[in-house]
Formats: structure tokens, C-alpha cells, sequence
């Protein structure tokens, strides 16, 4: 689960997620519908994401940077996210498609260390992420 928080000059979300697969999948979703219209977007083309970070800190942020690098520089909007962890090492494949001016929100300029933190709680996990706009 996420929402979105106010934020005076950014994109900020909260993510409340009972595993580390749960959180990565959410912060996926929250940063697409943040600065995509997915509704517009459909199941085409599949891109797949391979990470390795020694903290679920770095683990989260390095996961958000390469879905803003497939943003930017593909140029590709995702709607589905399934995505593994294991040992400090996250795969994922996201289903989408390639943007156009009319399926983009915003433009997102980069994620943001201010604030960033993942936390566990219990038994599940929350992260705070600021999105640069």
C-alpha cells in the first residue's frame, strides 16, 4: 500500500509493505501513477530490472532510479510490477509501454536522498520516498 503526502515542491509517497517484494512492487506503482496516466498505458513491451545492494535503503533507491532511467532515457510508462528478492538482490519485470507527451503527468527530474528512508516496523517494512519534480 501507498499514498501520496503534500509536499510543497516535490512528489512525496509513503509506502507501507509486509515484505521487501511488496515494497519495491508499491514503489513502482506509486511512481507510476505519480507521473504517468496509466490508465492510457497497456501491456506491450516487458523491461527487467536486476539490482544488488548491501541495505534495503540502497536496495529501494537503486530500484526507483532505474524505473526513472527507464522513464527518461526509454521513454517507457509501466503498469504491472512483479518483482523477487532475495538476499540483498532484487529482479523485476515491469509490463508497459513507450510513452508519449499524452500519457506523461509530469516529468520526474530524480529521487531524492531528502528525507529517504526505509524503516522496518514490526513485521512489515515503511519507506518515506521524495521524487524531484
Amino acid at each position: 500500500m501507498y499514498r501520496f503526502i503534500d509536499h510543497t515542491a516535490d512528489i512525496a509517497f509513503e509506502i507501507y509493505a509486509k515484505d521487501l517484494k511488496e515494497l519495491l512492487r508499491d514503489a513502482a506503482l506509486a511512481f507510476y501513477e505519480a507521473f504517468v496516466f496509466t490508465e492510457k498505458i497497456e501491456e506491450r513491451i516487458q523491461k527487467e530490472i536486476e539490482i544488488e545492494e548491501s541495505s534495503i535503503d540502497y536496495l529501494l533507491y537503486s530500484w526507483l532510479n532505474e524505473i526513472l532511467y527507464l522513464f527518461d532515457v526509454e521513454h517507457f510508462g509501466g503498469k504491472r510490477v512483479e518483482v523477487e528478492v532475495t538476499n540483498g538482490r532484487a529482479k523485476g519485470k515491469i509490463y508497459g509501454d513507450t510513452l508519449d507527451p499524452q500519457k506523461i503527468k509530469l516529468e520526474p527530474k530524480a529521487i531524492t536522498l531528502h528525507n529517504f528512508r526505509v524503516e522496518k516496523r514490526g513485521d512489515e517494512y515503511y519507506a518515506y520516498v521524495v521524487v524531484d519534480i
